[in-house]
């Protein structure tokens, strides 16, 4: 057991969350830039909702419970992938997970994080757990994040996407979650 104070061990975790956070607007910058949206043709909302309901049963049949979540995580082929913002991932979030932001999503970032099309990709949100704590404060359930981001990274060719299913307690062990005191 760890028997540093935790008040010393804060500003490595302050430090390992900058340097997160250094890193990705480093990948940001090579990326190119995305066409300016000065037109009303380039945001498709019809677009995107014809998607959502294209893909609804799709997606119905990538729902897993924790036990399979756990099966899948366990190949090292596999990417489970947590886009809430930076700060709640650094707070916290299940072990092996790796930070890619929604708001960041792009076709660079995302073959720079996931890599190939067909790799397997495992996700979650806030709304899987039933703590209601920072940082997986509840969100309404039509709005709960992984609902965009399954449509999104189907949309990007991502397709061999898998959703967490259920909710259950960041401190359920079966779960796995790291917290910032243990992020070293």
């Amino acid at each position: 057991m760890n028997t540093e104070p935790v008040r010393t061990r804060l500003p490595v975790v302050a430090f390992v969350a900058l340097l997160g956070l250094v890193s990705i607007a480093i990948g940001a910058l090579a990326v190119p830039p995305a066409q300016a949206q000065t037109e009303p043709g380039l945001i498709d909302y019809p677009g995107f909702m014809e998607l959502g309901s294209d893909i609804a049963h799709y997606r119905e049949g990538r729902l897993i419970d924790l036990e399979t979540f756990n099966e899948m995580k366990a190949d090292p082929n596999t990417l489970v992938l947590d886009s809430r913002s930076a700060g709640a991932y650094f707070m916290g979030h299940i072990n092996g997970a790796v930070n890619l932001n929604f708001s960041d999503f792009s076709d660079g970032m995302l073959a720079e994080v996931i890599g190939a099309m067909d790799r397997r990709i495992l996700i979650y949100c806030n709304n899987n757990f039933t703590d209601n704590v920072a940082p997986v404060m509840l969100k309404r359930v039509e709005l709960a994040l992984n609902v965009p981001t399954f449509i999104n990274l189907y949309g990007y060719g991502y397709e061999n996407i898998y959703e967490l299913n259920g909710a259950y307690s960041i401190e359920d062990p079966e779960v796995h979650w790291v917290s910032a005191p243990n992020l070293q």
